[in-house]
């Protein structure tokens, strides 16, 4: 009888396929031998068992970094050196114009932030004319000092809306526009995510999802290089840096900062 090469090469698979097959009825027959708790016990995963966070009512959470509890600006330093020179008073510190931003003297990367603003209920300028625009208590969050979520008075303000309240400034036009009205506080809580390097090269870029006064309003937006106000963001390799808040010459007033490093 002559050999067939065909058949030869056929019969491994076909023996192989069998085999799985019995194994697969096999277990389909083993699996129904079982009770259900049996099967559900199967898809429980036990570890990694997440850290207990403690989160008191209007509280930082325990293991948050207290950037400002009402005091004192111990955790700032002046961006163009030495102490913050802006003012603290009644729980809140308040842009002093002309003395610089401010920056905290600990670097942060992916982070968690929660930050409480307030503009004041004067929307008047000197001469009595009503102020609009970019010219209405405007200042901003830096993060790592290179990437901007404006602060506003954006309450009945007509601006360019990739500037507005909630932006990511001068790149991602917010969802919403949630402000509240002059002299209310506000909130932001923000997750950012810090874009990676490879030496000079970036190799993921930033993200930041922020929600104003509890709505979202960037949904998880990938953040086109450092704020410029001129020109188009671009990316410089860095390391983790300081969170910066600015002095915009208007004295919009902040409280209750505190960040989780993720």
């Amino acid at each position: 009888m002559k050999n067939n090469p065909l058949k030869n090469a056929v019969a491994p698979v076909l023996l192989a396929f069998a085999a799985c097959s019995i194994s697969t009825l096999t277990l389909a027959a083993d699996d129904s031998k079982k009770e259900p708790w049996q099967l559900a016990e199967e898809t429980e995963v036990w570890e990694p068992v997440p850290p207990v966070v403690s989160t008191p009512v209007n509280a930082a959470p325990s293991d948050a970094v207290v950037l400002f509890d009402g005091k004192d600006l111990s955790k700032w330093e002046s961006v163009n050196g030495g102490a913050a020179a802006w003012t603290v008073g009644k729980g809140a510190l308040t842009v002093a114009a002309g003395k610089g931003d401010i920056r905290t003297k600990e670097s942060f990367c992916d982070a968690q932030l929660h930050i409480e603003w307030k503009t004041p209920t004067k929307i008047t300028g000197a001469d009595g004319k009503l102020l609009e625009g970019q010219g209405r208590s405007n200042s901003g969050v830096f993060f790592q000092e290179r990437y901007e979520i404006q602060v506003l008075d954006s309450y009945n303000n007509k601006t360019y809306p990739n500037g507005q309240a909630g932006s990511v400034y001068k790149q991602t036009i917010p969802l919403a526009n949630a402000t509240r009205a002059p002299g209310e506080w506000q909130t932001y809580d923000i997750i950012f995510t810090s874009p990676k390097f490879d030496g000079d090269k970036l190799t993921k870029p930033g993200y930041v999802t922020v929600l104003h006064n509890g709505v979202l309003v960037q949904n998880h937006v990938e953040i086109q290089g450092a704020t410029a106000w001129i020109g188009k963001p671009v990316y410089e390799a860095h390391g983790c840096a300081p969170l910066r808040l600015q002095d915009h010459g208007n004295p919009v007033s902040f409280r209750n900062i505190w960040l989780r490093k993720l």
